[in-house]
């Protein structure tokens, strides 16, 4: 068990987090990152990357997120191997407890704990993770180019999701459990009258199919739950589409978070409702989500972190 005081802890070691570690540590605030169960967050699970400003060529996720890390020690952060289980932020220093009992104290935190897709939970989806099962189809969306792919799910994400996939693919299978969709109005017309999108209602994927070398998806099998027939489409991409889920369990009812689970910031700051606590990156963006958002909102969370040691 040890003891560590800081101006400034993070916690969370994604693109936001990392982001956030290179600016308070150029600020002389002496930031102690704590990386968490998920070291470099989800982008150690996304193979290419094509889209992050910088790099000509496609990167690989978990490269960027070992260049970021390398790069917050080179500038002065202190990174620890440890997972906050436990948080006091009533009295100042604030105080946060590790699951290694080590007790951590600074006079801010930076909260980077991202968020997690919902996945389907079946086997074969776990094998084409990142090999065409993707949960964001803003980053994914271009390597299906005149490809045919399904989108799992019946909210606003699936159909934002689909649509946004249109603009690549061929054809955009949209599958949903149910015989209708909980989304907006306006965006179940555009679905509709789009020729590219086909609904499958009433369905599930029971298997994601594909070949070994080199991996790739080839196709779905899906159970229709009303007939339970089983029909076989051929594809070349699966995604998932049903929802994120925040890492905030620890925050409940310490700090202001929305219905869904994130943590709520002031308008155009990372501020949350208890002053010298900050928030940035998937934890505290469910609109977004990209690497780079994540990473501008780190910056964000920094200078808002630096301003208020200063005042």
């Amino acid at each position: 068990m040890k003891n560590y005081k800081s101006d400034t802890i993070i916690i969370g070691s994604g693109a936001a987090g990392y982001t956030a570690a290179i600016y308070t540590a150029r600020a002389n605030l002496n930031p102690i990152l704590i990386n968490g169960q998920q070291p470099g967050g989800q982008m150690t699970i996304t193979t290419d990357v094509e889209n992050y400003p910088g790099f000509k060529d496609i990167i690989q996720g978990p490269w960027l997120m070992d260049q970021m890390k390398a790069q917050a020690e080179s500038v002065g952060t202190k990174i620890i191997k440890d997972t906050i289980i436990e948080c006091n932020f009533k009295s100042k220093p604030f105080e946060l407890i590790g699951d290694s009992k080590s007790v951590y104290h600074g006079k801010t935190v930076i909260i980077a704990t991202g968020a997690t897709a919902r996945w389907l939970g079946i086997e074969s989806e776990e094998k084409f993770k990142g090999y065409g099962v993707s949960a964001c189809a803003t980053c994914d969306g271009f390597f299906f180019k005149n490809k045919i792919v399904a989108v799992v799910g019946g909210g606003n994400t699936a159909a934002e999701e689909a649509l946004y996939l249109t603009l690549h693919a061929k054809k955009v299978f949209l599958i949903h459990r149910r015989d209708q969709l909980r989304t907006e109005k306006i965006l179940q017309q555009r679905l509709f009258k789009n020729p590219k999108i086909q609904v499958i209602w009433d369905s599930n994927i029971k298997e994601i199919h594909g070949n070994k070398n080199p991996k790739k998806v080839t196709g779905i099998s899906i159970t229709n739950k009303k007939t339970e027939k089983i029909k076989l489409i051929d594809l070349d991409g699966v995604f998932v589409a049903i929802g994120h889920d925040p890492a905030t369990k620890i925050f409940k009812n310490k700090i202001k978070l929305d219905k869904e689970g994130y943590i709520l910031t002031d308008s155009g700051s990372t501020r949350t409702n208890i002053p010298g606590i900050f928030a940035a990156g998937d934890v505290a963006d469910k609109i977004y989500r990209q690497a780079v958002t994540a990473a501008g909102m780190g910056c964000m969370a920094a200078l808002d972190a630096e301003k208020y040691i200063a005042e």
